[in-house]
């Protein structure tokens, strides 16, 4: 008889995990509070699978940075305010790990994370048969001032470094790129290892083969706890009654964090919230995904039109949409795109997404410590989409009690329960 599997959360993660999980000869139930294809945070981001981002959030100079934008209603990053005690808490622990040493510790966890998830969505692709909608024509790093590009030129020798293919280009180079766009940039980094995808797209067709695989979905179905006995968790709790199962795990996003609380897991998390929009027929479409680097948006043509992302709203998990920070990325892009004007974006609806935010910027992914048969995998912050697949992957080879393609202990859950 098939082991009975619970997946609390029915992002790309906890879709991943579902998949992985189903190969390796689980009967699989997935939980999630929101509705069948709903629009989440893992359906209407930027789409990009971006090796290039080895970089972990918690880095030198985002305090200073954090700083200077604070103040600036319509700028792509600041804190819901007032701050609560939980964003004091976690700004400290983030403030502790923005450093160099922690960079050279993590870059290469992170590198290889991206670099595996990049190779899995290649062969799911494949197996979705969505294959010409994976796009892996590289990431350009847009800048309107040379400054800006020689600091990228710096990220780029160290991509190199590590193995990477990145190019510095000029305004020309990066134009040839994209011939049907008008351009305002001094020139980009082409990181040629990264790849997008259609969010929404590669969901719906990963949802399907699950349903067929005989996953069962409970959807409109909120988690509340657990029941449990010494070290065996023998149910969740949710909305609708008991679920139970031989193994849980948790990939339920920033709501992960009050889920394992009540495991005795203490696992700091916080909602960045982004912003976003599609515009179904734009006046140009640029060939290459991008990152319009001084504005801190993300762009990518995707099926149903050419996407715009951006911001990180630190806080907690609410809806409530900040109309400054959507007006600031609405006139950045005519900055970079001339041909664009910011009335072209009136009227879009807005996404928004609760992007969950470690303070060191690494996933959780491992056991609970206090228990045989729970996992969590979640706090991949802006990288979510990216390393979906790794994600999931790893959490179904920790279920099964295979070894990790990865080294698990900088990911441990319990790295801040101490």
């Amino acid at each position: 008889m098939s082991q009975r599997l619970v997946v609390v959360g029915g992002g790309i993660i906890g879709l991943c995990t579902a998949h992985y999980a189903t190969e390796r000869g689980y009967k699989v139930t997935l939980i999630d509070r929101m509705p069948e294809a709903s629009e989440t945070t893992s359906t209407g981001n930027a789409g990009m699978i971006v090796p290039s981002h080895f970089v972990p959030l918690a880095a030198p100079g985002m305090i200073q940075m954090g700083l200077k934008m604070l103040l600036k209603p319509d700028s792509p990053f600041g804190f819901s305010m007032p701050p609560t005690l939980r964003q004091l808490s976690w700004s400290l622990k983030f403030m502790r790990h923005c450093t160099k040493a922690h960079v050279a510790a993590c870059e290469h966890l992170i590198r290889d994370l991206n670099l595996r998830s990049h190779a899995e969505y290649q062969s799911l692709s494949e197996l979705l048969g969505i294959e010409s909608q994976m796009h892996q024509r590289g990431l350009l790093m847009l800048c309107k001032q040379q400054s800006t590009l020689d600091e990228e030129a710096e990220v780029a020798h160290r991509a190199r470094e590590l193995g990477l293919d990145a190019a510095v280009i000029s305004a020309a180079e990066t134009a040839a790129l994209n011939p049907e766009l008008d351009l305002d940039v001094a020139g980009a980094v082409h990181f040629r290892n990264d790849a997008s995808i259609s969010p929404l797209s590669f969901i719906r067709k990963l949802t399907e083969r699950l349903k067929q695989n005989g996953v069962e979905f409970l959807y409109e179905t909120e988690a509340t706890g657990f029941r449990s006995s010494a070290r065996k968790i023998q149910a969740v709790r949710t909305s609708k009654g008991e679920v139970e199962a031989d193994e849980f795990v948790v990939t339920g996003g920033v709501w992960s964090t009050e889920l394992v609380g009540q495991l005795g897991l203490s696992m700091p998390m916080l909602a960045g919230k982004g912003y976003g929009f599609s515009v179904p027929e734009p006046v140009q479409t640029p060939s290459v995904c991008a990152i319009l680097v001084e504005a801190r948006v993300a762009t990518t043509p995707m099926t149903n039109g050419l996407r715009f992302t951006g911001t990180m709203e630190l806080g907690p998990a609410e809806e409530a949409i900040n109309e400054k920070r959507v007006e600031g990325i609405r006139h950045s892009i005519p900055d970079f795109f001339p041909a664009f004007k910011p009335e072209d974006f009136d009227d879009l609806p807005i996404w928004r997404g609760q992007r969950p935010c470690s303070p060191d910027g690494l996933p959780y992914i491992g056991r609970i410590s206090r228990f045989d048969n729970a996992t969590v995998c979640t706090g991949h912050s802006m990288m979510g989409l990216s390393l979906g697949p790794v994600s999931g992957l790893i959490a179904a080879q920790v279920i099964a009690s295979d070894n990790p393609s990865l080294p698990l202990a900088q990911m441990s859950p319990g790295r801040f329960d101490r």
